[in-house]
């Protein structure tokens, strides 16, 4: 028998490239993600943006030459938006929510993937639990930050400016999970 190749990617929101770059030891040059996609509005890193990020993607791309790196277009932005309303029943931006990176990864995934294994993933209803759930960064790459359920409430329960909606996310990829071969670990749900 044999297996299905593994697909190793890394999607970056465009709010953590400089992050990326400052430590390329820590998300480059470990990386086992032969692919790296970055998301976000093309003002921020489309081709024609006037800002600094497409340039700055483009020459790190030129330093590790070993990865590909891919930008997801505008058209596809909108889809990621559509598909949003269409599972949740909300307008993204009259919602003011903003897609977490987590909704990009697991819609590409779903679309580039015939089984999908999530790792580090709480499960929608993990920071409703009693007792509280232990206390656990918001952030891997910052142990000291801001505690993830505390996060995850404060955003789904937010209404002056955008907000992330994890919780929901959170249970549309529930509902997606039985739709798709998805599995989530660590824990498991």
């Amino acid at each position: 028998s044999s297996t299905a190749p593994t697909a190793h990617v890394r999607v970056v929101a465009h709010s953590s490239v400089f992050r990326v770059v400052r430590k390329p030891a820590e998300f480059l040059n470990r990386s086992e993600s032969p692919a790296i996609i970055f998301w976000g509005p093309s003002t921020k890193i489309g081709r024609d943006a006037k800002g600094t990020l497409y340039r700055l993607i483009q020459r790190v791309s030129m330093t590790y030459s070993n990865l590909s790196f891919f930008f997801i277009s505008p058209g596809k932005m909108q889809r990621f938006d559509t598909l949003f309303q269409k599972e949740t029943g909300r307008d993204r931006k009259k919602s003011q929510s903003w897609l977490s990176t987590g909704w990009f990864t697991m819609v590409i995934a779903i679309e580039m993937c015939d089984n999908i294994k999530v790792y580090g993933m709480v499960p929608p209803n993990h920071c409703g639990k009693r007792p509280q759930p232990k206390r656990l960064p918001y952030h891997y790459y910052k142990p000291r930050g801001p505690d993830e359920c505390v996060t995850y409430l404060q955003n789904e329960r937010g209404r002056r400016g955008s907000h992330h909606r994890f919780i929901t996310e959170k249970q549309v990829f529930a509902r997606w999970a039985k739709q798709y071969n998805i599995s989530c670990s660590h824990p498991t749900w």
